[in-house]
């Protein structure tokens, strides 16, 4: 076997009672894409993969639910002792990030890492698009002489910290959409030489919304492609991102994330003339969208060269011509919308926090097909 996986991360081992959001800060905190759920002996009861958290949340569980109600419990397995040229050939037959290693017993010995029985590639074929071409009416001053993805959050422009973390992620060819004071962006990051990645742009003759400039790309995209705001802080996992999308077939793969509205009253039912209950000041959830999508090259046809359309209106354009084909990805981790003053003052106080120093990518496979 290879150096113990469990000797590094002994972390992932959680208990059925344990959160999701203990599970979900393995994910985030450790890049780590697999929890394993064992008893008090080390005997397997299942294993949670970011796929699993995800769906889990939409079935409507919470960051509280056990990590229980959200594992396959009935993982692939490997047998401690098996070769590792054996190993090898069944990630190739069934590529996947992790297999768990148990005894004759079931108990969980150790985590076979795809990356280290086989040769990986170093990025991501797949390209990003981001819309970087608004005008930030409503954080004005600062917008009046600079574009709203190259205002400074720290010491870098927002955009430059949107394409670090999408780089450590992997993703090495991206386009950006470009239309207000669109020279600055173009003079700061050039042909993107300087991130050793790829950066070519799409000029907006006049504004397109938030989806319009995808009709403008030439070129053939090939693969699923993310496609964001240029105006979002995040540490989503772009990677768990992907793999839902191929595990579940989408044409298109919509970010999510909840949201909670809180009545500041009581809450009253009739039943006709009659009162049926009170609820006092009850707290409704929603998931908003995230401005952040998966989409196949194909779904690009449903857009109208040079007309301004926004995702809201294209995704329900392409759900109604292709009923049950989008699909939503929750979002957890860290996320913001600067798309206020206040949302900005908040993001130059979150910056030492969670971006002064990048996440490391753990590089690893897609998900494959449904397990």
């Amino acid at each position: 076997m290879k150096p113990s996986f469990l000797r590094q991360f002994p972390e992932i081992v959680l208990s059925p009672q344990a959160t999701l959001r203990q599970a979900m800060e393995v994910f985030t905190n450790r890049q780590v894409g697999i929890v394993i759920v064992a008893s008090k002996d080390r005997r397997l009861k299942g294993i949670v993969v970011d796929f699993d958290l995800r769906r889990a949340l939409l079935r409507g569980e919470t960051m509280l639910s056990p990590v229980s109600r959200a594992m396959n419990p009935k993982p692939e397995t490997i047998l401690a002792g098996t070769p590792a040229e054996e190993i090898a050939e069944r990630f190739r037959k069934k590529p996947k990030a992790y297999i768990p290693v148990v005894d004759r017993a079931g108990r969980i010995v150790d985590v076979a890492a795809w990356s280290d029985y086989l040769s990986l590639p170093e990025s991501h074929p797949n390209w990003v698009v981001i819309m970087a071409g608004g005008r930030g009416r409503r954080l004005r001053p600062y917008t009046e002489t600079t574009p709203k993805p190259m205002m400074l959050i720290g010491d870098k422009p927002l955009l430059e910290l949107v394409l670090e973390r999408l780089v450590a992620s992997g993703f090495r060819r991206f386009i950006f959409a470009v239309n207000y004071l669109a020279d600055r962006i173009r003079d700061h990051f050039g042909d993107g030489s300087k991130w050793k990645v790829e950066i070519e742009y799409v000029a907006e003759p006049r504004e397109l919304g938030t989806a319009g400039a995808l009709s403008l790309i030439k070129r053939d995209l090939g693969e699923p492609f993310i496609v964001m705001n240029g105006d979002l802080l995040t540490k989503v996992n772009f990677r768990a991102l992907l793999d839902f999308h191929h595990a579940d077939g989408n044409l298109a793969t919509l970010c999510v994330r909840e949201y909670d509205l809180q009545v500041p009253f009581g809450v009253v039912q009739l039943q006709e003339h009659k009162l049926r209950s009170i609820s006092e000041k009850p707290i409704q959830r929603f998931f908003v969208n995230a401005g952040i999508c998966v989409l196949e090259p194909k779904a690009l046809a449903s857009l109208k060269r040079g007309e301004p359309c926004d995702m809201p209106d294209f995704l329900e354009t392409l759900q109604k011509k292709h009923p049950g084909q989008i699909g939503c990805f929750p979002v957890q981790e860290y996320w913001l919308d600067i798309g206020r003053l206040e949302d900005y003052q908040r993001a130059v106080e979150d910056y030492d926090h969670h971006f002064r120093r990048p996440a490391s990518a753990t590089r690893r496979p897609p998900a494959g097909g449904k397990r």
